[in-house]
């Protein structure tokens, strides 16, 4: 059976006047559900606040627009109140409790890539929510709340019964919310747009990636990510992940072209790429990407904490490695044609700005 490798956008799960959730469907985007993968958006509108809940999945997030505050909790910790903009990339383990809330006139967007393989649904995220209509404590009878608690059963039917929300509501503008602190973005938050760039090819593209040497919560989460900008007509260079791992990408801006190969030369994706879609290329699978005028760029999580590339184009290239008498028995070609072959893309690029 051949997997469908269709960039597709999320659909609304829920929402309201605070805001909404979206996510991407297995059923719609098979690649989730075969490599354990979920994928999700978190829009709030101003004093939209996403009450606190926990996932059955480890998690990437990342901002892709405003700004804004979240309250992440790591088991057994202090809460932590942290700052957030555009450009932001937080990892959050399994069992972290979050809350976030938008008190701009902008809207906060927030992207969630994760892995499914311990989660209760494959290809989905599974979120539990502490408080709402939905919340963990509705369903646990009033005796049992109140013994857990030790309130009067009045009290506890205020306090479970009050918040008649779902998952995001819209708050007062009187209602305060706990202030930032600086400190607590250390070692929670990575900017992306802001980092030290790891590739920085001129007229070509941008790389920043996410390990565990600058993001040591990585190493928790289980994999690692990057935000890739590539200039107006540049190309990405053809490569795999030869580390068995998937390469999930979300198109944070601009557009452009993508075709993924796999298995006996076959070409299993050739599409026109936009903001907003997401798409998995399977392991071992060789992708390549050309932006169109207006550049692309777009971040990605590899399904491992720090992942190993091989590319297929340029200076570091297996071709390059390869003695001459291999590729031409390779290619079926004599030494002119291989010495002309090898003699191009002699620098370390993985990004090529168009020819002039």
């Amino acid at each position: 059976m051949e997997l469908d490798l269709s960039p597709k956008l999320p659909k609304k799960v829920y929402g309201g006047d605070g805001g909404s959730y979206f996510a991407w469907c297995p059923e719609e985007l098979p690649m989730l559900k075969h490599g354990n993968i979920g994928a999700a958006k978190l829009a709030l509108e101003k004093h939209g606040f996403a009450i606190p809940r926990y996932s059955d999945s480890s998690k990437v997030a990342y901002v892709l627009q405003g700004s804004g505050t979240a309250g992440i909790v790591l088991p057994e910790q202090e809460e932590k109140v942290i700052a957030i903009k555009q450009g932001d990339s937080i990892a959050l383990p399994f069992g972290v409790v979050t809350w976030w809330f938008n008190n701009e006139d902008a809207e906060l967007v927030i992207l969630f890539l994760g892995e499914t393989h311990k989660g209760h649904k494959a290809g989905q995220f599974t979120e539990f929510y502490l408080t709402g209509s939905n919340g963990i404590f509705t369903g646990f009878s009033t005796e049992f709340v109140s013994r857990a608690w030790d309130l009067d059963e009045n009290t506890v039917k205020k306090l479970v019964g009050s918040q008649t929300g779902n998952g995001i509501v819209k708050l007062d503008a009187s209602v305060k919310m706990p202030q930032p602190k600086k400190e607590h973005r250390d070692g929670f938050v990575l900017n992306c747009l802001e980092a030290p760039l790891d590739v920085d090819i001129k007229d070509g593209g941008r790389v920043v990636v996410l390990n565990t040497k600058n993001l040591p919560l990585v190493g928790e989460v289980g994999f690692g990510a990057d935000l890739v900008r590539i200039d107006g007509h540049s190309m990405c260079s053809p490569g795999f992940s030869c580390d068995s791992a998937l390469q999930v990408t979300y198109i944070v801006g601009g557009s452009g072209r993508v075709q993924v190969v796999g298995a006996d030369g076959k070409r299993v994706l050739e599409t026109h790429i936009k903001a907003g879609s997401l798409f998995i290329v399977p392991r071992f699978f060789v992708v390549s990407k050309i932006a169109d005028s207006d550049g692309m760029s777009w971040f990605s999580i590899v399904t491992t904490p720090d992942p190993i590339f091989t590319h297929l184009a340029g200076k570091t290239s297996v071709w390059k490695a390869l003695s001459p008498e291999v590729l031409q028995a390779a290619f079926k070609v004599d030494p002119d044609v291989e010495k002309s072959f090898r003699s191009k893309r002699t620098s370390d690029a993985i990004f090529f700005p168009p020819s002039n």
